[in-house]
């Protein structure tokens, strides 16, 4: 992916999320400029104030029990090579020598680690790896409501190459201008902010 054609062309996350959500987020978003207008909504705001809040509130114990021995803090993250940036919650240091993300999320832990919560954490990870040059094997989600529950989330080749095909795939939305195929779950489309505007 290190062309001329994506010089200068970034990926953050949270547009990883949306694309997971329905590819055609990324249209709207990126090629027609057209927003979401998210800030209104509860969830967002809440989650925000998590992210503030965290520092303070967050046991010691949730890192410890990690083997954590040191933390960086809101660190703003740029990959070259995968063409991603974002800002990530904590860098871990390991006791075994390793880096590891570890991402806040105003939800409760139910049956598993959601789909655009372990792509999250990968891309943190690759993006860690490359600005810190040490090696990254796994990263960790922190679900805040019900008790600051831990999942971890390995980061192996085959997590590596998922996440970078995503990447792939919304860069090409973006230089090509194309109109994608929208989600499989049709249900999504029923309180989707775009439904007014996006053809069927």
């Amino acid at each position: 992916m290190n062309t001329a054609e994506t010089q200068g062309l970034y990926i953050t996350p949270s547009e990883v999320i949306e694309y997971l959500y329905c590819p055609r987020f990324i249209y709207f978003m990126n090629c027609l400029g057209i927003a979401q207008h998210e800030d209104q909504r509860f969830i967002v705001l809440k989650g925000r104030e998590v992210h503030e809040n965290r520092k303070t509130r967050n046991p010691d114990y949730v890192r410890k029990k990690l083997g954590c021995v040191a933390k960086d803090v809101d660190v703003y993250l740029v990959s070259d090579r995968y063409h991603v940036k974002g800002k990530v919650d904590e860098v871990l240091e390991l006791a075994d020598g390793t880096l590891a993300p570890l991402d806040y999320k105003f939800t409760e832990f139910k049956e598993g680690v959601y789909q655009t919560h372990r792509y999250q954490v990968v891309l943190y990870g690759l993006m860690i790896e490359e600005t810190y040059q040490a090696p990254v094997t796994r990263g960790y989600v922190c679900y805040v409501r019900g008790g600051n529950v831990v999942k971890e989330i390995e980061i192996g080749q085959r997590e590596r190459r998922e996440a970078e095909a995503i990447v792939k795939d919304i860069v090409s939305i973006i230089q090509r201008g194309q109109f994608p195929k929208r989600t499989s779950h049709t249900v999504r489309c029923l309180d989707c902010c775009y439904r007014n505007i996006c053809v069927k």
